[in-house]
């Protein structure tokens, strides 16, 4: 018998804002899975950081989380452990910058139960009549961070997203809860779109604020949501400076960046082409992930 997923989270339901509750969107932004350039997080803390907010739902992480698989931080000082930083698996309603009242689930991947997760979800989504589920990531991509943000996107049924080639046809993932949320609410007849911005490769292990600006920004177009980024905007300015640094003092930097240019343009300028025009192999991703941060570490060495 398949536990009652409604035992996997805590309603709190004093809070005075639940009556502005009226068929919210409910973006869905976890990690655990792939937050290249950590577009997600950064998204999701901007959200935060930026709109009055407060806790709609709790998730028992006790039964979701493999704390051996992700360990959670303990503090030692003095002799003594003085803190514990808990994982949270939260829904939080927040309220846009117009006075609309949205949810955001946000934490960490559940490691198990996905299924009966899904369900706890999809619960609440029933209990406040959600109009439209929004899931969000960022992927690596081979594209240059001198060019627009690419965005994948996808949807439960037609109508609900702008027209699009079929650009990539049949592939097989690697499963993540997200994409399962997603692909179970579309079974049940509930509205459910997913961004996935495309972050270029050589800096996915690094903090990317453009791309978490890129997500708010389609989820602010899907949905009618008022959502701030000026927050990222001086962020995403630094990056882009210290990119442009990067390639003016590094031929190999300068080169591998001219080549995927080369190849987005002929892309973008191709009728029927893949995601990326032929050409000779390009380096893989933890090549470049290498490339750029031994030129980091040279830049950051005294006298340098």
């Amino acid at each position: 018998m398949t536990a009652d997923p409604g035992e996997l989270y805590e309603l709190h339901l004093e809070q005075p804002q639940i009556d502005h509750l009226r068929e919210p969107v409910l973006i869905v932004a976890l990690d655990g899975y792939i937050d290249a350039g950590s577009g997600v997080r950064l998204a999701v803390n901007q959200l935060l950081s930026s709109l009055e907010h407060t806790v709609l739902v709790t998730f028992d992480v006790d039964q979701l989380i493999d704390y051996r698989a992700r360990r959670p931080i303990l503090t030692y000082q003095a002799n003594a452990f003085t803190d514990y930083q808990a994982p949270e698996l939260l829904i939080h309603q927040l309220t846009d910058s117009d006075g609309t009242s949205f949810l955001l689930l946000s934490g960490p991947e559940p490691d198990s139960q996905w299924e009966r997760f899904v369900a706890a979800v999809g619960q609440v989504a029933d209990r406040f009549e959600v109009r439209l589920t929004v899931g969000l990531m960022a992927i690596p991509m081979a594209v240059p961070h001198t060019r627009p943000t690419g965005m994948s996107s996808h949807a439960t049924r037609a109508g609900l997203l702008p027209e699009q080639e079929d650009w990539l046809g049949t592939v097989q993932v690697p499963g993540h809860a997200v994409g399962l949320l997603e692909y179970r609410f579309g079974q049940t007849g509930r509205d459910t779109i997913g961004f996935a911005a495309h972050v270029p490769h050589y800096i996915a292990r690094s903090e990317y604020p453009e791309t978490a600006r890129t997500l708010i920004q389609a989820t602010a177009d899907a949905t009618g949501l008022l959502l701030p980024t000026s927050g990222l905007d001086e962020a995403a300015a630094t990056v882009r400076t210290q990119l442009a640094e990067q390639m003016a003092e590094s031929t190999e930097v300068s080169e591998i960046v001219s080549a995927l240019e080369q190849q987005y343009d002929a892309f973008v300028s191709a009728s029927g082409r893949g995601l990326l025009a032929q050409s000779a192999p390009l380096p893989t991703a933890d090549e470049l992930g290498a490339q750029f941060e031994a030129f980091l570490a040279d830049r950051e060495r005294p006298g340098s």
